[in-house]
This record gives structure tokens, sequence and C-alpha cells, in this order.
């Protein structure tokens, strides 16, 4: 199948592994920003457009059949303009499970890691801690001041996204706080992913009911859950100094994204809706 990914490039941007995940199975693809999408022309066979956070374009009436992959639904503002602008696309998927369940023709696919950049080295562990990204908006920036206080010795900062696998395999323990501002609380973000890949425990903040287990992410078995600043702490302190159970659940959160959680994974789901909905 030939495919036009639609989103604006950056390093390590979602649309990327998508491309990547895409042409390893087989399809022809090739993208362009969704600046330049009033240029494209009409001779793909499936138009997907990648959410990148900016709705101030929209995709082009006369290409299709088309889609739109949606990341930011979690995100107040995002998800108005996402509310906006999804139903004029032939096929919607949805990061979040329940944003395709509020729209029309919307299917859910999660995210994911790409083994090629995610996966876990053969290292030592130099960090007791790591959390690869922004400090963002409260309360997450505050956990990860409190972080750097008591962990010194701990990789917490941005990083480009090539190191970003060799940095979480040289942590103990990696952090994870997503920030759910719209009413849409049930995403499962990409560093999930990408910290379990590198099989590494994570350590991540409690979800809308079964938004992990949704994905088959289950608490003290594939990851660690806190649900408050108190028992975020306890739970560190008591992975740093076990390490045997830390490992188990390590290994076991690693096996099952590698296994059913790549974005190979999703970009063969996306390919069988489009085979479906065809049909």
């Amino acid at each position: 199948m030939r495919i036009l990914l639609l989103y604006d490039p950056s390093p390590g941007t979602i649309g990327e592994y998508f491309q990547r995940a895409f042409a390893q199975l087989g399809h022809e693809v090739e993208h362009v920003a969704m600046s330049q999408a009033g240029r494209c022309r009409d001779h793909y066979d499936f138009y997907l457009r990648i959410d990148h956070g900016d709705y101030s374009c929209d995709f082009p009436d006369a290409l299709h059949p088309n889609g739109f992959y949606i990341v930011d639904a979690h995100l107040r503002k995002s998800w108005r303009s996402i509310h906006r602008q999804a139903p004029s696309y032939d096929l919607v998927f949805c990061a979040q499970q329940r944003a395709a369940q509020l729209l029309p023709r919307a299917f859910w696919v999660p995210m994911a890691c790409d083994p090629e950049l995610h996966r876990g080295q053969m290292t030592g562990k130099r960090y007791d801690l790591a959390f690869v990204g922004r400090d963002g908006g409260v309360p997450r920036k505050f956990y990860l001041q409190e972080l750097r206080e008591r962990y010194p010795c701990s990789y917490i900062g941005q990083a480009p996204h090539t190191e970003m696998a060799t940095i979480y395999s040289q942590a103990k323990i990696g952090f994870h706080y997503i920030e759910c501002t719209s009413p849409l609380k049930d995403m499962v973000s990409m560093r999930v992913y990408e910290v379990l890949a590198a099989g590494t425990l994570l350590l991540t903040n409690d979800l809308a009911p079964g938004a992990l287990e949704a994905v088959g992410l289950r608490n003290r078995e594939h990851l660690v859950i806190y649900r408050s600043p108190t028992e975020l702490f306890r739970l560190i302190d008591y992975y740093l100094k076990h390490d045997e159970e830390r490992q188990q659940i390590a290994a076991a959160g690693q096996a099952i994204v590698l296994s059913k959680h790549t974005y190979r994974h999703r970009a063969q789901h996306i390919f069988n809706i489009i085979q479906q909905q065809r049909g």
C-alpha cells in the first residue's frame, strides 16, 4: 500500500516511528509536513495525519481515504481542537481508549515503543533514577525537583532521543508522571513503553481505573504504580534496596512491550482496520 504520512518533523517524533514501522511491513511510505498538505497529489492509497500538537491547519478535503492518529486528547486545549477536526476524517485512530469511544469512526490504537531505539542495552547501572524529558507543569516539576534533591545520583533532564535507551538502561528506576488536563485520563503515554523497553523498572502515577490493565500492564508484575508523593518516595527507597524483585518486574515489563507493544504492531493494526473498512 502507498501511504503518505503528514506530520511536522522533529527528532524522535511519533511520525518517524510510524514511518519506519510501515516501511518494515513492506508499504511504500512517504512523508510531508502538515503545512504542505495542500500541495499533496491524489495518488496514494491512504493519507494518515499524525498528531503533533499543532491544529492551526487541517487536512485537505480532496484527499481520500484519510485518517487521523490522535495523541494529545488528554490535554484540554488539544482535545477541543481534536474534537472539532476529527469528524471530518474517514477514519480516526486514538491513543486513548476513551477518546476512541467519543469520536465518530474512531478506533483505539495505543502508543508503543520502537525497539530499534528503545530496547535496553547490556550496561551497568550508574543512576538510581532516570527521567528523560521536560520538567513540565505542576505538579510534575515539583516531583522532579524533589527527586533531584533526594536522589542526586540520577539523570533527570532532556537528552537526544537517540540516547534515551542508554540512559534508561543505566538507571535502576524510571520515573513517570503523565499530566492529564482533559477529562480523558486513560493516557498510557509513550514514556511508559520507552522505559519498559529499556528493561528498567517503571514507577508511574495512577491513571483512570483499568487504563494500564487495558494494555496488559499489571501493577507489581510489569511496573509499579504510586498514588501520592509519600508512596512514590517509599517505593523508590524500597526498590533501590531490593535488586532481585526490581529486576524481575523490569524484565517482565520489557518482555510484554517488546512482544505486544511496538510501532510495528500498531502499524499492522492500523493497516488491518483500513482493509476491514474497505471490505
